[in-house]
């Protein structure tokens, strides 16, 4: 496979991503003439997710925000709105609660993803709205599109690239660009 192709950027608003022929939890992202490989949710692709099934939503999803660990990377200009993480920053993935699927500030109790992880993979964290504008119980939290785990393992449901490959493609994202992942 071709590591990258660059193209045209400027008209386009739909990241694609297919899942790979061989291995489910591997796919191919392309955006506007740029293609790279990318890690899945362990379980694969679903069009019915549900909290904790470590799988990622067959669906359309627009970009809303993202994250960045400004001690540790340095984000190319980019049109998307990105906030440092912060040491208290948290995201709650309890159903119940009410800040389910919300950035939510430490200390807090109630089962959560620490966005300052000391793995790397939310250095540059873009949220998803996988059921953030218009919330479900047990729908699934935490979709984002984020940095690669080494040798591409699979992710808890999100999407991943590498760091050069995430630098390449977030300087033509913005609000709204919409991520369609594709069974």
């Amino acid at each position: 496979m071709q590591r990258f192709r660059e193209g045209n950027h400027k008209n386009t608003a739909v990241v694609t991503v297919r899942t790979a022929p061989r291995d489910r939890r591997r796919a191919i992202v392309s955006f506007g003439g740029i293609t790279v490989p990318a890690a899945l949710g362990r379980s694969g692709t679903t069009p019915f997710k549900r909290e904790g099934d470590g799988a990622t939503p067959i669906a359309p999803m627009r970009f809303l925000y993202g994250y960045v660990r400004g001690d540790r990377v340095t984000l190319p200009p980019t049109p998307l709105s990105m906030t440092r993480i912060g040491k208290g920053l948290l995201w709650c993935d309890q159903p119940e609660h009410p800040s389910y699927n919300r950035p939510v500030k430490a200390p807090f109790r109630p089962s959560h993803e620490e966005m300052m992880r000391a793995d790397g993979l939310y250095d540059i964290c873009l949220v998803l709205d996988w059921n953030v504008t218009s919330r479900a119980r047990n729908r699934g939290s935490a979709i984002f599109f984020h940095l690669i785990k080494p040798g591409y393992q699979p992710t808890a449901g999100c999407i991943a690239v590498s760091l050069p490959d995430m630098k390449r493609l977030i300087r033509f994202m913005r609000k709204g660009t919409v991520v369609r992942v594709l069974g």
